[in-house]
Protein backbone atom coordinates (compact mmCIF):
# COMPACT_ATOMS: atom_id res chain seq x y z
CA UNK A 1 0.00 0.00 0.00
CA UNK A 2 1.40 3.91 -0.73
CA UNK A 3 2.29 5.90 1.78
CA UNK A 4 1.78 9.05 0.00
CA UNK A 5 0.41 10.81 -3.28
CA UNK A 6 1.86 11.55 -6.41
CA UNK A 7 2.85 14.60 -7.61
CA UNK A 8 0.01 14.93 -9.81
CA UNK A 9 -2.45 13.56 -6.81
CA UNK A 10 -1.25 16.09 -4.41
CA UNK A 11 -1.13 19.06 -7.16
CA UNK A 12 -4.75 17.97 -7.41
CA UNK A 13 -6.14 17.61 -3.77
CA UNK A 14 -4.34 21.18 -3.12
CA UNK A 15 -5.49 22.82 -5.45
CA UNK A 16 -2.69 23.53 -8.19
CA UNK A 17 -0.32 22.63 -10.98
CA UNK A 18 2.37 20.45 -10.66
CA UNK A 19 4.52 22.93 -11.63
CA UNK A 20 3.81 25.02 -8.88
CA UNK A 21 4.57 22.42 -6.42
CA UNK A 22 8.33 22.08 -8.13
CA UNK A 23 8.79 25.70 -7.82
CA UNK A 24 7.69 25.56 -4.03
CA UNK A 25 9.99 22.67 -3.87
CA UNK A 26 12.95 24.80 -6.54
CA UNK A 27 12.24 27.98 -3.51
CA UNK A 28 12.59 25.57 -0.45
CA UNK A 29 9.28 26.66 0.48
CA UNK A 30 8.43 23.07 0.96
CA UNK A 31 10.45 19.39 1.03
CA UNK A 32 11.26 17.50 -1.77
CA UNK A 33 9.98 13.87 -0.68
CA UNK A 34 12.97 11.55 -1.45
CA UNK A 35 13.20 9.70 -4.36
CA UNK A 36 13.00 5.54 -3.64
CA UNK A 37 15.49 2.99 -4.24
CA UNK A 38 15.49 1.69 -7.69
CA UNK A 39 12.56 2.48 -9.60
CA UNK A 40 9.04 4.42 -8.51
CA UNK A 41 7.80 7.86 -7.78
CA UNK A 42 8.66 10.13 -5.09
CA UNK A 43 5.66 9.95 -2.56
CA UNK A 44 4.26 13.41 -1.18
CA UNK A 45 2.99 13.11 2.47
CA UNK A 46 -0.61 14.82 3.44
CA UNK A 47 1.46 18.11 5.08
CA UNK A 48 2.77 19.52 1.63
CA UNK A 49 -0.76 19.33 0.51
CA UNK A 50 -1.38 21.43 3.74
CA UNK A 51 1.82 23.79 3.22
CA UNK A 52 0.56 24.27 -0.28
CA UNK A 53 -2.52 24.87 0.62
CA UNK A 54 -1.54 27.18 3.38
CA UNK A 55 1.00 28.96 1.70
CA UNK A 56 -2.16 29.77 -1.03
CA UNK A 57 -4.03 31.23 1.70
CA UNK A 58 -1.25 33.55 2.59
CA UNK A 59 -0.95 34.76 -1.07
CA UNK A 60 -4.63 35.27 -1.08
CA UNK A 61 -4.34 37.77 1.69
CA UNK A 62 -1.42 39.72 0.44
CA UNK A 63 1.63 37.70 1.59
CA UNK A 64 4.52 37.13 -0.62
CA UNK A 65 5.90 33.75 -1.16
CA UNK A 66 8.60 35.23 0.85
CA UNK A 67 6.46 36.33 3.90
CA UNK A 68 4.41 33.02 3.63
CA UNK A 69 7.81 30.81 4.13
CA UNK A 70 8.51 32.85 6.97
CA UNK A 71 5.05 32.19 8.20
CA UNK A 72 5.16 28.13 7.79
CA UNK A 73 8.37 28.90 9.85
CA UNK A 74 6.54 30.18 12.83
CA UNK A 75 4.05 27.60 11.76
CA UNK A 76 6.38 24.94 12.56
CA UNK A 77 8.15 26.46 15.32
CA UNK A 78 6.73 25.45 18.88
CA UNK A 79 7.72 28.45 21.19
CA UNK A 80 6.25 30.61 18.28
CA UNK A 81 3.45 33.11 19.61
CA UNK A 82 -0.05 34.56 18.31
CA UNK A 83 2.08 37.32 18.70
CA UNK A 84 4.87 37.07 15.94
CA UNK A 85 2.25 35.70 13.46
CA UNK A 86 0.44 39.74 14.20
CA UNK A 87 3.40 41.48 13.69
CA UNK A 88 3.44 40.07 10.37
CA UNK A 89 -0.06 40.33 9.67
CA UNK A 90 0.04 44.21 10.83
CA UNK A 91 2.71 45.23 8.55
CA UNK A 92 1.05 43.71 5.53
CA UNK A 93 -2.24 45.23 6.36
CA UNK A 94 -0.08 48.61 6.67
CA UNK A 95 1.64 47.97 3.15
CA UNK A 96 -1.60 47.07 1.71
CA UNK A 97 -3.16 50.65 2.88
CA UNK A 98 -0.64 52.80 1.29
CA UNK A 99 -0.96 50.53 -1.42
CA UNK A 100 -4.59 51.51 -1.76
CA UNK A 101 -3.62 55.20 -0.90
CA UNK A 102 -1.07 55.22 -4.05
CA UNK A 103 -3.57 53.34 -5.88
CA UNK A 104 -6.62 56.36 -4.85
CA UNK A 105 -4.06 58.95 -5.85
CA UNK A 106 -3.22 57.95 -9.14
CA UNK A 107 -7.03 57.33 -9.98
CA UNK A 108 -7.53 61.08 -8.96
CA UNK A 109 -4.77 61.70 -11.22
CA UNK A 110 -6.25 60.12 -14.17
CA UNK A 111 -9.56 60.91 -13.83
CA UNK A 112 -8.25 64.83 -13.79
CA UNK A 113 -6.43 64.00 -16.84
CA UNK A 114 -9.80 62.43 -18.37
CA UNK A 115 -11.77 64.71 -17.64
CA UNK A 116 -9.47 67.59 -19.22
CA UNK A 117 -9.04 65.42 -22.19
CA UNK A 118 -11.30 66.81 -24.84
CA UNK A 119 -10.65 63.37 -27.26
CA UNK A 120 -11.29 65.04 -30.54
CA UNK A 121 -7.84 67.08 -30.99
CA UNK A 122 -4.42 66.41 -31.96
CA UNK A 123 -1.43 64.44 -29.50
CA UNK A 124 -0.26 67.88 -29.35
CA UNK A 125 -2.39 69.32 -27.33
CA UNK A 126 -3.85 66.09 -25.66
CA UNK A 127 -3.81 66.46 -21.38
CA UNK A 128 -2.97 62.91 -21.10
CA UNK A 129 0.00 62.57 -23.35
CA UNK A 130 1.25 65.97 -22.06
CA UNK A 131 1.57 64.71 -18.29
CA UNK A 132 3.16 61.54 -19.67
CA UNK A 133 5.51 63.21 -21.33
CA UNK A 134 6.37 66.90 -20.09
CA UNK A 135 7.62 65.51 -16.76
CA UNK A 136 5.34 67.83 -15.18
CA UNK A 137 5.18 65.35 -11.66
CA UNK A 138 1.37 64.73 -12.61
CA UNK A 139 2.66 61.51 -12.14
CA UNK A 140 4.85 61.05 -9.47
CA UNK A 141 2.41 62.78 -7.50
CA UNK A 142 -0.29 60.50 -7.99
CA UNK A 143 2.00 57.82 -6.70
CA UNK A 144 2.81 59.98 -3.73
CA UNK A 145 6.13 60.84 -4.93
Amino acid sequence: MKRGLTIGAAAREAGVGVETIRFYERSGLVPQPPKPEGAGVRLYPASTVEQVRFIKEAQELGFSLREAQDLLKLRANPSAECSDVRSLAAAKLDEINRKIQRLQNIGATLERLVAACPGNVGLQECPVMEALTSHSGHCRQAEGK
